[in-house]
């Protein structure tokens, strides 16, 4: 009989709720331990799924594998769907227990999830899942979800084991996977893995939040709107949140410890901006699973507006039409909107950027291309290496104004990169084409005169894209389209039952104020 922790986004050893319950029902029942991850293929191949969320998981893996090995045990993997996998597992070894966090995912693992649920309770095995966030299962009441968040992240750390009960050394450790071998290439949305993107791993992650709050926390509160500042000023921590190599109560646990510390210097001593910049990470900490809760509450809001007023507002984007042929240019980075252009090529490289750059592709995707959120939606998952699907699909109907109950938020991109990228140093480096444009139409380059273009070899509609569409009559009629919607009777009575669901509360954590009258969600910036 085994005791199965079954790790999924929850990559750490430390802090780890189901770890230490497995171990001490071990010591108990003397059962040994197999700490499990299954790589599946229905969630692989899914269309929010792409092979640098492979590599980093495989990284993590691997460093978990290291520290599971120091306990006395290696961490197993198998190639399959989780219910087969579980189901061998039991009809050769038997399942005394099985052990794991609860996830907040995507439709396949939700049904996943019911499955085994199901099978586990029709053969007896007790399957105990563990709260790892903010969020928090059934919840009925939104304005007491600030006093839930608290009491979780005030909670004790867990640290691992002293040691774990091995199982039987016939039972084989398996092997990480790559993406040939599991025939990623051959699915139509298919990318290869980002040579510049983060690596995985708790190592990684312990490293990131060290420097962060030792250091690079002071220019957080004002770095972090700009491209050319915040991947340095920025934690980047969320891919490591997003595969849970370090949990949300262990960072915000250091950032009172480290706010503790920096307090307790005299003004002089103290780095500048170092309070300003841990009170705000601690604000998304705290958002990060406020967003989450929305998915957790209602999971159609991966498919489908929260607010189902604005259905049909937007027509899903087919392949051979207007919309289809917007999104692909949008997708590629070919908009003629160099700070669109230069985002989306950076994130196509990398697999990050920051907030505020995140918020402008979704604005301008769905406002000026009126595209439908949906489409962008998945585009985004897989470019995305710290996608997060609580937080994905909440915010891209937050940032396309279908939920209702958020301020619309149009941004104009020549405007955007004006204020974040004044000498043009961004779009430079990204779009290679524009290096030699001056910088007088580095941000509008349509409007360089013929004969410059020849001069400056920047022929507009050969060498750089020609503007997809005006960006001053695209906002204009989409802005007059939203508000119409907004205006009718029937629309503004669903917002409120919209709000009574998912809307944000006074976010007290140091107390539990019920919130007396509506409050807007704030930005979620991106850690």
């Amino acid at each position: 009989m085994l005791h199965i922790v079954w790790f999924k986004r929850d990559l750490r050893a430390h802090d780890h709720t189901p770890l230490v319950a497995a171990a001490h029902a071990a010591a108990a029942d003397g059962h040994p331990v197999m700490p499990l991850y299954i790589h599946e293929p229905a969630v692989m191949r899914s269309p929010d799924f792409a092979t640098q969320h492979l590599g980093f998981i495989n990284e993590s893996l691997q460093c978990l594998d290291s520290a599971l090995r120091a306990l006395g045990s290696p961490l197993y993997t198998r190639l399959g769907e989780a219910l087969e996998v579980l189901r061998e597992l039991h009809r050769i070894h038997g399942i005394a227990g099985l052990w794991s966090h609860e996830e907040t995912g995507n439709a396949v693992t939700f049904a996943r999830d019911r499955q085994v649920g199901a099978w586990a309770a029709a053969h007896g095995i007790v399957w105990r899942e563990f709260a790892q966030t903010g969020v928090v299962r059934r919840l009925k009441d939104r304005d007491r979800w600030s006093a839930h968040w608290m009491r979780r992240m005030t909670a004790p750390l867990l640290p691992a084991p002293a040691a774990l009960r091995a199982a039987p050394a016939r039972l084989a450790a398996g092997a990480l996977p790559e993406a040939r071998e599991l025939g990623l290439a051959a699915l139509p949305h298919h990318a290869p893995d980002k040579p510049r993107r983060q690596r995985g791993g708790r190592t990684a992650a312990e490293g990131l939040l060290r420097s962060f709050l030792e250091d690079r926390a002071a220019d957080y509160r004002f770095a972090m709107s700009s491209p050319l500042t915040a991947a340095h000023a920025c934690s980047r921590l969320s891919p490591h949140f997003a595969f849970g190599t370090l949990s949300i109560r262990e960072a915000a646990q250091a950032t009172w410890k480290r706010r503790s510390a920096l307090l307790a210097m005299s003004d002089a001593v103290r780095p500048q901006g170092a309070l300003a910049g841990l009170k705000s990470f601690e604000s998304r900490l705290h958002w990060h699973c406020h967003f989450m809760q929305k998915l957790e509450s209602e999971p159609a809001i991966e498919f489908g507006n929260m607010h189902r007023g604005f259905d049909g507002l937007r027509d899903r984007s087919a392949p051979g039409g207007v919309g289809g042929a917007r999104l692909q240019a949008w997708s590629r980075g070919e908009t003629g909107y160099p700070m669109i252009d230069a985002a989306m090529r950076m994130l196509a490289a990398s697999g990050w950027i920051n907030f505020r750059m995140r918020a402008m592709l979704v604005s301008f995707a769905a406002y000026q291309l009126w595209l439908d959120w949906r489409e962008p939606a998945l585009v985004l998952a897989r470019e995305f290496l710290d996608y997060e699907p609580g937080i994905h699909y909440s915010q891209m109907q937050m940032q396309s104004g279908v939920t209702g109950i958020n301020a619309i938020r149009m941004y104009n991109p020549v405007k955007q990169a004006m204020d974040h990228d004044p000498q043009g140093r961004f779009v430079r480096r990204w779009l290679p084409a524009l290096a030699r444009v001056p910088h007088a139409y580095i941000f509008a380059p349509w409007s360089m005169p013929v004969d410059l273009q020849r001069r400056v070899g920047c022929t507009i509609g050969t060498d750089y894209p020609a503007p997809i569409v005006d960006n001053a009559s695209a906002m204009r009629e989409a802005r007059n389209r939203i508000h119409a919607v907004r205006a009718e009777p029937e629309v503004r009575r669903e917002a409120q039952a919209v709000y009574r669901k998912h809307g944000s509360r006074n976010p007290a954590r140091e107390g539990t104020p019920r919130a007396s009258a509506r409050a807007p969600d704030r930005n979620l910036q991106l850690f």
